[in-house]
């Protein structure tokens, strides 16, 4: 898996598209300065070609004027004269060498008279070099051009002219041309890319902008886009960011209302623990006045006295008991500590009330025997709601399980009840991963969006065990900073 993204991360279509649309107009670019490059040498090609056969065709008329009665008389000297005159008079021609021979292919003179000796026969090789249906022939390998016309006097041949030019030069004004070509629309393509590239970057950079604020709302930090950074913006831009700020707004006014509605929730279930927590003060102090009037009527008793004083020291043990669990429960900490045996056998105290209001069996298993490395408040506010839960959800006369645990990694507590079972909507919403940024709405309460966002910033993961007709088991399961094995029943 990790070859193949490392792979993927090559492939054109995974690069940012800042890089991707200059690649675009650079292969667009080469492509139109290859067409235009080798349009623009055809051209050239052409033309030069053009001029040739113009200046080959004047040469050739102006020698073949000029020796045709010398030619008729055999005259080498004249013939020779000729030549060397034509010489000077079509230098741009840069004819390297001319001979002229009569009818039966005999040099009659040469420019170059040791190649082509005179009243010789023309050397083979060189006359099979000549095509005698075009008066010019071009060898762009050799850089020559060669030229060949038939000598005609009253309707007969009587010689021909051959001669060869040097075109080196035309072929280095191609070649001049084309790296004219080549340099120019290499900068051109390079220019045009970087230019491409700051215009893209230049383009996209709102996207950027919005980009890392949704990266940033995504972490919790849900920030408008400034009105000035706003204004700058095109018309499109600046539409799109008007509806980001509106929608940001809309998020954290749910959030507002949000955490108003925890707090509410978080009151009325202090009321609701309040109200039931009266009755059970209410039960030891019944007791208790009981045990005063004991004393004041019977006080000179011993025996009197001993039962009364274990009845007013058990109810003060019980109130004082209880209110050091809901102290421990409803204030805020001032400094983390770990979760000790005792903050969970106190949520046995608080829920309680709750149970023996409903009539509900309390099924309590604490195998946790001396105190884990994770923060307590938050694994009793989140134990303690699911505790309130249960009871509501459980009929009268039902059971509550509790079961808390430990192994070298993790603190393990599951809550059941006998209730109907989770909603799909509301087991998804628990068991999904960040899902606790947003209550699930007004009808599922507060309670379980308040376990879950506490079990999200302790990292830790709930999981329904068992949903149904016979009841319902949510497990907690938070990770263990440090734990040692003496820890664990």
């Amino acid at each position: 898996m990790n070859e193949a993204r490392a792979i993927s991360r090559w492939l054109p279509w995974s690069w940012p598209i800042s890089v991707r649309v200059p690649l675009v107009v650079a292969l667009l670019m080469v492509a139109i300065s290859v067409a235009v490059s080798d349009r623009v040498l055809s051209r050239l090609e052409e033309a030069q070609e053009r001029d040739l056969q113009q200046l080959a065709s004047a040469y050739l008329d102006g020698l073949s004027a000029s020796l045709i009665p010398s030619v008729v008389r055999e005259d080498a000297w004249e013939v020779f004269d000729t030549l060397d005159r034509s010489h000077d008079i079509y230098l741009s021609l840069n004819v390297q060498w001319a001979a002229v021979t009569d009818s039966q292919d005999h040099v009659i003179a040469a420019s170059d008279p040791r190649r082509f000796p005179t009243f010789d026969a023309m050397p083979l090789e060189a006359a099979k070099l000549f095509d005698v249906t075009s008066e010019v022939t071009l060898d762009v390998a050799g850089a020559t051009a060669r030229m060949y016309r038939p000598l005609i006097y009253q309707d007969r041949e009587i010689g021909k002219i051959f001669a060869q030019a040097d075109i080196a030069n035309l072929t280095q004004v191609r070649a001049d041309v084309l790296k004219e070509l080549i340099l120019t629309n290499v900068f051109l393509t390079l220019f045009l890319t970087g230019v491409g590239y700051l215009a893209v970057r230049r383009m996209l950079r709102p996207i950027s902008l919005l980009s890392s604020h949704l990266v940033r709302g995504g972490q919790g930090v849900v920030e408008p886009i400034s009105a000035i950074t706003v204004s700058r913006q095109s018309h499109e831009f600046k539409r799109l960011f008007i509806r980001y700020n509106t929608m940001t707004q809309a998020i954290n006014e749910r959030e507002v209302l949000a955490a108003q509605l925890a707090e509410e929730e978080k009151l009325a279930s202090l009321g609701r623990m309040a109200s039931s927590m009266a009755h059970e003060i209410n039960n030891p102090l019944g007791g208790m006045f009981n045990a005063l009037d004991s004393l004041k009527k019977y006080g000179v008793r011993e025996d009197v006295r001993a039962t009364s004083i274990r009845l007013l020291e058990q109810g003060l043990t019980g109130i004082r008991d209880l209110v050091r669990s809901t102290l421990t429960s409803y204030r805020a900490d001032q400094r983390p500590r770990d979760l000790s045996v005792v903050d969970l056998d106190d949520l046995r105290l608080l829920v309680k009330p709750e149970a023996r209001q409903r009539k509900l069996r309390l099924d309590w298993r604490n195998d946790i025997v001396e105190s884990l490395h994770i923060p307590a408040i938050p694994v009793r506010d989140a134990v303690l709601n699911l505790l309130i839960n249960a009871c509501h959800s459980s009929p009268a006369e039902g059971s509550i399980g509790f079961w808390a645990r430990a192994d070298r990694q993790n603190f393990v507590v599951d809550i059941s009840d006998q209730g109907g079972g989770l909603p799909p909507h509301v087991r998804e919403y628990l068991e999904r991963k960040g899902a606790g940024s947003a209550p699930l709405d007004r009808r599922s309460g507060l309670g379980l969006w308040i376990v879950k966002r506490l079990c999200d910033e302790m990292n830790g993961e709930l999981a329904i065990v068992q949903s149904g007709g016979s009841g319902t088991t949510i497990r907690l399961t938070v990770g263990l900073k440090l734990l040692d094995m003496k820890h664990v029943a």
